[in-house]
């Protein structure tokens, strides 16, 4: 009897321990059970916290959108109510800057065609009085030329004294139009002005010095009407 009894009592225990083992396991899986649900209310306190942040963000971005339309719209508006309530020009006022732009055109145009006209006219006369002039110019030539023939002893001679007066007549109504004689003898030839018909050697001359005039030249005002035919040394 003793030694069952031992024996049952030597189960207890062991059976204490075999029950023991079970709670044990329990009591873990009851703790890590319990660890996800400490940290659980910790991650939604991140979530929260990082979807408060988004929605200020996203309030922040509305808010200045909303200011800046805000400073757009009124601007917009009153472009708009400016450009309905402008007023419309009097048809009168139009009319009358029509006409005034129109007759500005016509005394433009009119005053260009008066220059043009002045200027194309003085042309023209120019034209005319040196087409006379050189006309005139044989004439003249035939008067000095006919008074260069003439003996010493036959100038005092009346006919002689009125072909002088004759010939100093045409030289001072050239010179009134405008004509003057080109000098020639002893200057320095230039074929702007002198036409060399002839060359001579004279060493009391310089190089390409008028030495002779062989016809006389005219200028009417700044325009030469006959080159001087001149001989020109060296």
């Amino acid at each position: 009897m003793k030694a069952k009894e031992q024996k049952a009592d030597t189960d207890i225990p062991n059976q204490e321990a075999d029950a023991g083992i079970p709670n044990q396991e329990a009591e873990r899986e009851s703790e890590a059970e319990a660890v996800p649900e400490e940290e659980k209310p910790a991650d939604e306190a991140a979530q929260a916290e990082s979807q408060e942040a988004a929605e200020e963000k996203d309030g922040d971005s509305e808010d200045r959108d909303s200011k800046e339309g805000g400073t757009g719209e009124p601007e917009e508006k009153a472009a708009g109510k400016k450009g309905f309530f402008k007023k419309k020009k009097d048809p009168r006022d139009e009319k009358i800057e029509e006409l005034t732009d129109r007759v500005k055109r016509q005394m433009a145009e009119f005053d260009n065609f008066r220059k043009r006209t002045e200027k194309e006219k003085s042309a023209m006369y120019e034209m005319g009085a040196k087409d006379i002039i050189e006309r005139i110019l044989p004439v003249v030539d035939n008067f000095e030329r006919g008074l260069a023939s003439v003996p010493e002893d036959a100038k005092d001679a009346p006919f002689v004294q009125g072909m002088e007066m004759t010939d100093k007549q045409f030289q001072k109504t050239l010179e009134d139009a405008g004509v003057k004689a080109i000098e020639a003898v002893g200057k320095e030839f230039d074929p702007n002005f002198h036409n060399a018909v002839m060359h001579v050697e004279d060493e009391s001359l310089g190089e390409n010095v008028v030495a002779e005039e062989l016809q006389k030249g005219y200028m009417y005002r700044d325009s030469v009407v006959r080159h001087s035919m001149v001989k020109v040394a060296n």
